[in-house]
């Protein structure tokens, strides 16, 4: 039996303004984009593979809006779960997102546990770590 990641949400406070750090700065593709009720849903991925996808929506897309409300309030307080992307070129990924003016966290560093990472925050605080696999 095998079992991978197929897609992971990423709640934003803007769709389009998401799309300017994950598509433009971070060189996501645009796969799909399906309108939720007020909002949508942007479905990206790596160029030339397949998954995982990562899907951006608002807090209120398709979801109750007592769910919505609770999401939003977690989003606001900055306390949703951190994502990290793996690059094979580390510092090159690092200035293209910087030169986009997101917020750096972290420039790349060697880590103690192995790999050489960064972090920026995306447009709506989620804190986005970049990792590259240490060399052989």
């Amino acid at each position: 039996m095998t079992i991978s990641l197929q897609s992971c949400h990423i709640t934003v406070h803007d769709v389009d303004e998401a799309l300017a750090f994950y598509r433009d700065a971070l060189g996501l593709d645009v796969r799909n984009d399906v309108p939720s009720g007020e909002g949508r849903w942007v479905t990206l991925g790596t160029p030339g593979v397949p998954a995982p996808e990562y899907v951006l929506s608002t807090p209120h897309s398709g979801r109750p809006k007592a769910d919505g409300d609770a999401l939003q309030d977690l989003l606001a307080k900055g306390a949703l779960p951190m994502i990290i992307f793996s690059a094979d070129d580390l510092d090159a990924t690092f200035e293209r997102v910087r030169a986009s003016g997101a917020e750096v966290l972290q420039e790349p560093i060697d880590q103690p546990w192995g790999p050489r990472d960064c972090a920026f925050r995306d447009p709506s605080g989620t804190m986005v770590r970049i990792a590259q696999a240490p060399k052989a």
